[in-house]
């Protein structure tokens, strides 16, 4: 942010720029942050469906189990631990995920 906030000061100071060309200047400032913002937003994004597609999984089967007749408090046990489940296979997703964004954000840098 910092870069993008000196870049368009500098755009700025240029005198004898006209106001659309200040104004495209800044705009060219603004892209990298803009598609880092775009990577790190798709990226959190896909982790949170992932983990939302596991948590209705998980409720699925435990509405199934009670529909077939299962007590309530296996139930309940059974969607406890396939919600851990799915928060801890998440969790082993983030360093991967860290690491993709990092590098994607690198790339903008180049």
């Amino acid at each position: 942010q910092g870069a993008m906030f000196r870049c368009s000061a500098r755009c700025c100071e240029d005198g004898t720029a006209s106001m659309q060309e200040v104004q495209r200047c800044i705009e060219r400032c603004h892209a990298p942050l803009a598609q880092a913002q775009a990577i790190v937003t798709a990226e959190l994004e896909h982790f949170q469906d992932r983990l939302s597609r596991c948590t209705l999984h998980c409720n699925d089967k435990a509405r199934d189990a009670l529909d077939a007749g299962g007590a309530e408090g296996k139930v309940r046990g059974q969607l406890d631990s396939c919600l851990a489940a799915c928060g801890d296979d998440h969790l082993r997703l983030v360093p991967a995920m860290a690491k993709k964004m990092k590098d994607s954000l690198a790339a903008i840098q180049q």
